[in-house]
């Protein structure tokens, strides 16, 4: 239930389009008296996960738009029709800036973990201008899992993998390959 009215939120989003309460109550067909509870978590998850806000601006009509959170005017979403917005780890970067736990974050990913073979730093091919990119490093392969790292990720957003099943799918599928 959850899973397709996000899915629907995203796809929204990814329009630049306004959706109605109707239209939700369409998407969850028979579960529609459970519209509060799930339009709830939907909305919780697009601001966590996605980083973008589902405001209500005609109560009359239950018109909803969706914008990126705290006013970004980036959305994060690089490629094809099928991407994600970024944002929600956008936001999450933006507030470990500087942290007086962490310390800088660049120091952080460049000189720890990339260093410690966590993460790999490199150069897409043939890109111009010159763009880079995070990878997963060999220590952190050898170390975990996609699906034990998306396990942790739900726990901590109190989400489960049904929540998310594209995510869900891709980590079972990189675990069974690697088995």
């Amino acid at each position: 239930m959850m899973a397709d009215l996000v899915s629907f939120l995203l796809l929204k989003y990814r329009r630049k389009q306004p959706t109605t309460r109707a239209e939700m109550l369409s998407i969850l067909r028979a579960y529609q008296h459970h519209f509060p509870v799930v339009f709830s978590q939907a909305s919780e998850c697009m601001q966590l996960v996605f980083g973008v806000d589902v405001k209500e601006v005609d109560p009359k009509e239950h018109l909803y738009i969706l914008v990126p959170t705290l006013g970004l005017t980036c959305d994060g979403m690089q490629g094809d029709e099928r991407s994600m917005p970024k944002n929600g780890l956008l936001v999450i970067l933006l507030g470990v800036m500087e942290h007086f736990i962490y310390g800088e974050p660049r120091e952080l990913i460049t000189k720890a973990w990339v260093q410690e073979g966590y993460l790999e730093y490199r150069q897409v091919a043939d890109s111009d201008p010159a763009r880079h990119e995070f990878l997963w490093g060999p220590r952190a392969h050898a170390e975990t899992s996609k699906l034990q790292v998306l396990e942790h990720l739900f726990r901590l957003n109190s989400k489960g993998p049904i929540s998310f099943p594209s995510l869900s799918e891709e980590a079972v599928s990189n675990e069974e390959e690697g088995a």
